[in-house]
């Protein structure tokens, strides 16, 4: 495995264990009614760190010293991931400014501390279509050879 499937796997990781500190945030400001409070209200940002830090320590390590950093291929994967990852902030963006209208109406509001969760999500979002999009093509080499 090398340096850009690690990375993608790492970023995978840290989106799936993040994901849940984001729904249990939304849970308690749209269900519950509640905005947290305390050191409750910056929890989140240490974990994030935890995780991140840990993600890049296990990517730093090779697996033998030979190991190529990256060639033309993974050039090649990254760029079309990147398309894929720019085309998804794009429809992100979209829809985040769609949906909140839709739903509030348009003559609502919504609280400004609420693009903070819309601007996250669609980091979160986009950092998993990156990661996926570079795991697909790599699964997708290994069967043809493209």
């Amino acid at each position: 495995m090398n340096r850009t499937q690690k990375s993608a796997w790492s970023n995978l990781a840290v989106a799936a264990l993040y994901i849940p500190v984001i729904v249990w945030a939304l849970v308690r400001l749209f269900v519950l009614k509640s905005i947290p409070e305390g050191l409750e209200r910056f929890w989140p940002v240490p974990v994030f760190i935890i995780f991140a830090v840990t993600s890049i320590v296990l990517m730093r390590r090779k697996q033998s010293p030979v190991e190529v950093e990256s060639d033309e291929r993974d050039r090649l994967i990254k760029y079309r991931a990147v398309v894929a990852c720019f085309v998804s902030v794009w429809i992100l963006l979209a829809a985040a400014t769609l949906i909140p209208s839709i739903v509030v109406g348009v003559k609502g509001s919504i609280p400004i501390w609420l693009l903070t969760f819309i601007n996250v999500g669609v980091l979160l979002i986009t950092l998993l279509v990156y990661s996926v999009a570079v795991l697909v093509q790599y699964g997708w080499g290994a069967k043809d050879g493209r």
